[in-house]
């Protein structure tokens, strides 16, 4: 029991400290927004650090123009985390370096914003350029992409192919 006990103690102990020490090591130079091209067209991404590489970043309905409700919901930065800097946020290509900027969250820390929106990630994402959550419906808001003109981008609906749609409702013969 003693030999279990030690490493989970020590392993509980370190993993808050890994954690803490890899969102500042991503965070320490700045963020870098950059444009990919996805199955929506082109929208933003987070361009820098390991764990948030390339992944999509969200507008949340619910936020207003420099001001993060996200934060103030029980449980929502933990699904949907801020994309954060410590130092001035780098535009990339196609990015509107005028339109970037950040905001300070009540805990001190800056987030990122594109014209007005406070910017996240989701914890979700599989991989680079995923879009799969785009649209996607949680903490009383929608959470969509956005593009390089600061607008949201919609997930696009496919129509169902022809022999699986509904049949339209009968106005009686024809």
């Amino acid at each position: 029991m003693k030999r279990l006990t030690i490493p989970l103690i020590v392993a509980a102990a370190w993993l808050p400290a890994a954690a803490h020490a890899t969102t500042t090591a991503h965070t320490a130079r700045g963020a870098r927004l950059e444009l990919r091209h996805t199955s929506l067209g082109n929208i933003l991404t987070n361009g820098r650090g390991l764990t948030l590489y390339r992944l999509t970043l969200y507008m949340f309905t619910r936020d207003s123009i420099d001001h993060d409700r996200c934060v103030a919901i029980s449980g929502c930065i933990s699904i949907w985390p801020v994309l954060m800097s410590h130092g001035r946020p780098a535009a990339g290509p196609g990015v509107r370096r005028s339109v970037v900027g950040t905001i300070k969250l009540p805990d001190g820390v800056r987030q990122v914003t594109y014209a007005g929106h406070p910017l996240y990630t989701y914890i979700g994402d599989s991989g680079p350029g995923d879009t799969s959550y785009v649209g996607q419906r949680q903490f009383g808001g929608t959470w969509f992409a956005v593009d390089s003109g600061g607008r949201i981008v919609k997930q696009r609906r496919v129509a169902a192919p022809q022999d699986q749609r509904l049949p339209s409702p009968s106005l009686g013969p024809p």
